[in-house]
């Protein structure tokens, strides 16, 4: 569920992310309408002031994420239609195993798209590099063959299939496999990405699974979005290449794993607190 301002590292929760990651997380199972005070009343506790929750709304309602649709009287938000698709898309992503192997293959995308139509071919390139895919060659894109059915059905949603021609390829010849890899994508900065995400959310998890007795709800809220809201980004960055082809000791399926610990740990606690919280709002 990435948006247009999904960028940086691990560390960086900014009042717009944490937002669409907490509908991406909570928001569908609502009906997708939120009030706004309720909506302040949650991200408090991650530390979001209510100017801030505002003014992320106001973004997301100008970037047509969130609709406004008053109810009983009541100021609120709805999802819009764009913005459930872009979330359903990202659950497959940020939840789904994504182990491949190099005897798995290779999608390659191909694009033309017309001088007249400038716009699209940087959506598509923009779109691309989204999904995890490297640049083997100008104009040639690169990912894991379990990217295909994913790039069929984004590049279908935004109209950009006619320009795409999509293969299924093995790499044959003549560089190396794992020195071409290293080509196409930077390695050391995904490695530096899930290691970031491991220093902030490894010792949360530690402290999670080191506890007895009762669990305060707006803490265990705090570190799943958080901790949702710092990896989701990765599995898009680092689209699930094959093992034999990655550097030793390399972080990235300590970091998923970390991931689905934490999530499987925190996730229905922090649903309690999300129902508690707009009940007694």
């Amino acid at each position: 569920m990435t948006t247009d301002d999904d960028t940086g590292s691990a560390r960086e929760h900014t009042p717009g992310s944490l937002l669409v990651t907490f509908f991406g997380a909570h928001g569908r199972d609502l009906g997708g309408w939120i009030a706004v005070g309720d909506l302040i009343r949650l991200l408090a506790a991650v530390g979001v002031d209510a100017q801030a929750v505002r003014s992320a709304v106001s973004r997301l309602k100008r970037r047509g994420f969130l609709v406004p649709e008053p109810l009983g009287g009541v100021a609120g938000y709805a999802l819009s239609e764009s913005a459930s698709e872009l979330l359903a898309d990202g659950d497959r992503r940020i939840y789904a195993s994504r182990a491949s192997r190099l005897a798995d293959g290779w999608v390659l995308a191909l694009f033309s798209v017309p001088e007249s139509e400038r716009q699209k071919r940087h959506l598509l390139r923009s779109r691309l590099a989204r999904l995890g895919y490297g640049t083997a060659a100008p104009g040639v894109w690169v990912a894991p063959a379990h990217l295909f059915e994913e790039t069929r059905h984004v590049l279908t949603r935004l109209k950009l299939a006619e320009y795409t021609d999509l293969f299924r390829a093995e790499h044959l010849a003549f560089e190396p496999t794992r020195e071409a890899v290293a080509r196409w994508w930077d390695l050391p900065a995904l490695a530096r990405c899930h290691e970031e995400f491991l220093e902030v959310h490894e010792p949360v998890l530690t402290r999670w699974n080191r506890r007895r007795g009762a669990v305060s709800l707006p803490e265990a809220f705090a570190d799943h979005l958080r901790a949702v809201d710092s990896w989701r980004r990765l599995p898009y960055l680092d689209p699930g290449l094959p093992m034999e082809l990655l550097p030793a000791g390399w972080p990235g399926q300590r970091a998923a794993r970390v991931f689905q610990e934490l999530d499987a740990r925190l996730r229905d606690a922090s649903r309690d607190f999300v129902r508690e919280t707009i009940g007694n709002g």
